[in-house]
Formats: structure tokens, sequence, C-alpha cells
């Protein structure tokens, strides 16, 4: 009954949510406080205060029509204040009809590919990536192009990416702070990006659009900054939630940012404004527009987060693990120490530790861990990762 697309779609599906399963397994059999659960970036905070006062407000106000239609791009005073806050953070040249509220960074990824795609298009991924953006991209028959990341910074590796670029390029997406690394990429990275971007539309006599996934960019540490690809990149454009830096997973919401100097950026929102409406969204959840309008300069607590990190990297380094140190998001990607990450995650759930395989990211031989977890938990689970270490030694 199904469609062979989907029937292949389940075939592979998701490693992370095959663990969260387990997870639930194991919880039955040994107990909460027993299973170390590192599989879901599903954070364990609550929103800042801010965020329940603007709520309250809104709920307890005499606002008629805070329920109904709007515009599919969203309220146009919301749309401004995203405006003016990016305009601030992202030195960028913004009005609110840049703006296009979304249901989430995801809604707002397919937004735009099925925006800029025709059949068989090319959209260049970086490996490790996003589990999602292959489906998102096979949503509307395009074809996504893997390029590697340098192993010891997991950067992405320019020669690689100049030599996969063809004439059928469409849009590179990028994710910074990334899942699952944690690695922000650096503004050296993305000039020498962006010149063999210029080099190559130049030769092709082409449009690519560059595609910045941004829901960790709040969620940063030791002072890293995150470099505003509207300074860097002619055709960009941003897409973030505010699932993670909020603390708003649940609610689904988030906003596509197309920069003001893109060659007809016009017609470009257009598009996603009417993709946002035909791909069954409609528009962004009414309240939670308001909510967020309000508190855009709010975020969770950093500074837990950081203790976390710090708490498991630091533990998993001293006892043999190889791991990069994340600059942001609230991930770990170390090496796994035997080739098979898949038989790797296997022994680890045997300690009741739940990791993902590199695997699922397009990266074999490495393994995540999400840490927005309780303190507690990772504490706990700390002598279960020795036993495992103990195994591979």
């Amino acid at each position: 009954m199904i469609s062979e697309k989907i029937s292949n779609s389940l075939k592979g599906s998701s490693m992370i949510r095959a663990m969260f399963e387990e997870g639930e397994r194991l919880r039955k059999i040994y107990g909460a406080d027993k299973v170390y659960d590192f599989s879901l970036g599903n954070p364990d905070v609550e929103p800042p205060v801010s965020v329940k006062e603007a709520l309250q407000n809104l709920v307890n106000s005499d606002k008629e029509g805070l329920h109904r239609y709007m515009s599919n791009a969203g309220y146009y005073d919301v749309r401004e204040k995203v405006a003016n806050y990016l305009n601030r953070e992202k030195s960028a040249h913004l009005t609110g009809d840049n703006i296009v509220m979304t249901c989430g960074a995801a809604a707002a990824l397919n937004v735009v590919l099925k925006t800029i795609l025709n059949p068989g298009e090319e959209v260049i991924v970086f490996s490790p990536y996003f589990v999602e953006y292959l489906h998102y991209i096979n949503n509307y028959d395009g074809t996504p192009v893997i390029v590697p990341t340098v192993k010891d910074t997991f950067e992405p590796d320019i020669d690689a990416f100049e030599k996969s670029i063809t004439k059928n390029t469409k849009a590179v997406i990028i994710n910074s702070p990334n899942n699952p690394t944690g690695v922000i990429y650096s503004e050296d990275t993305l000039i020498k990006m962006a010149d063999v971007l210029n080099s190559k539309q130049e030769e092709y006599g082409t449009s690519i659009l560059l595609v910045a996934d941004e829901p960790y960019d709040k969620i940063v540490y030791d002072d890293a900054k995150v470099p505003s690809v509207f300074k860097i990149f002619k055709n960009s454009v941003i897409v973030n939630s505010f699932s993670k830096s909020l603390a708003l997973p649940g609610e689904r919401i988030g906003f596509i940012a197309a920069n003001n100097k893109i060659d007809d950026v016009k017609t470009l929102v257009d598009g996603f404004i009417l993709c946002n409406r035909i791909l069954g969204f409609v528009n962004a959840p009414a309240i939670f527009q308001k909510v967020v309008a309000d508190c855009l300069d709010a975020k969770v607590d950093i500074e837990g987060y950081k203790k976390k990190r710090d708490t498991l990297y630091n533990h998993l380094v001293s006892i043999g693990f190889e791991c990069v140190k994340p600059q942001g998001a609230f991930y770990l990607f170390p090496k796994s120490p035997i080739e098979d990450d898949k038989e790797f995650t296997k022994s680890a759930a045997k300690h009741n530790i739940l990791v993902v395989p590199g695997s699922g990211f397009g990266c074999p031989g490495y393994f995540r861990l999400s840490y927005c977890i309780s303190l507690k938990t990772i504490e706990n689970s700390l002598p279960a990762f020795e036993s495992l270490a103990k195994e591979f030694r």
C-alpha cells in the first residue's frame, strides 16, 4: 500500500530513534536510574523564565484573534523583530520581508529545498551530517552529494568540496555548531568555501544557495563565535529554530531568513511563502510566534551545558577515547575504539550506555553522545564508561 520511496526509507530508519527505543526497553528492565541514554537530542532543561512569562501574558491577555490565521509568512511584527535581531547578531541588513516563520528548522529546510530544487539537482552535505538531510533532499527528488570533512577538525575539506561541485549543484547545507560533532566552522574555512562557490558559479553560470542550519548558534562555549554567513556568502539563507536555544522542541517554531544581497530575493521569499502553505504547514504556530518574538535575546543555561560537556569529555579522554572537543551544541563525537561502530554501540548497550553509531551520520568509525540529559545521569554513567573502555584496551 505504501510508496516505494517510503518503503525504502523505512528500511534505513533512523538509528537515533532505534537506540531511543532500546532505551525504553532497558529502562523497564533495570530502572531509569541505571540506564544512561545519550541517544536523543531532546533538551532536559526548562525554557527560560521569560518564555513562560511571555506565554502567560499572552494567554491571560484580552487580545482578540490570537488563534486565527495570519499571512503564510507569519505575523509581520514578529518577522520585523526577528529581522532586527539578526541585524544585530549577524551584521545583516534585513527587514521583515526577508523572514518567513516556520514550524521549526525541519520545516524551514523542507520549504527551502522544495522552493529551489528541480528533480535531479544536487545538494552538497558534509559528513558527518544531521541524519534527516538526506530524507529532506529526497523529498523533492534532489540528489545528495556527500563531501567529507577533515577528521582532526571535522571542518569541510575544501579540496573535496571544490571537486564535488557540478553544473547541477543547486545548494550547499552547512550545520554549525554541528550535530553530531559540536564543531563550529571557522570564518577562514567559510571564506575559502565562498571563494570556491563564487568561482564555480561564474564557471557554470549558475546560482548556488548556501543554506546555514543554525539551531545551536546560541549554545556555544569558551567565548567561541559563530561566523555570520550573511557577511561571507551572497547567496545565503539561514534556517533556525527555538527548539534548542529556548528549549522548545515540542512547540515547532523557527524561521527562514534570506540574505538581502540575493538577486531577486523577493521572488525567492515568495517561493518560501508559497511552499510553507502548500506543504501543509500553512503558517507557524500563532501563539509561539508572539512568544519567541519577545524572547529573542533569551537563552537556556549555557554554563549548565558546559559543565556537562566538560564532565563527560574530560572523563572519556582520561580513559583513552579520542574526541574533538566540541565548541557548541550538546554532542560529543568520539572515535570508536574498533572500526565497526555499530558493533561498538552494541557493546556499550551491554553496559546500559546508549549511543548512536557514526554510520547513521555518514561517518563510520565514530559514535555520538547527546549530553542534554541530567548531570546526575552523566556522573552515574562514568563507571560504566570505564568498564566499557576496559573491554577495548
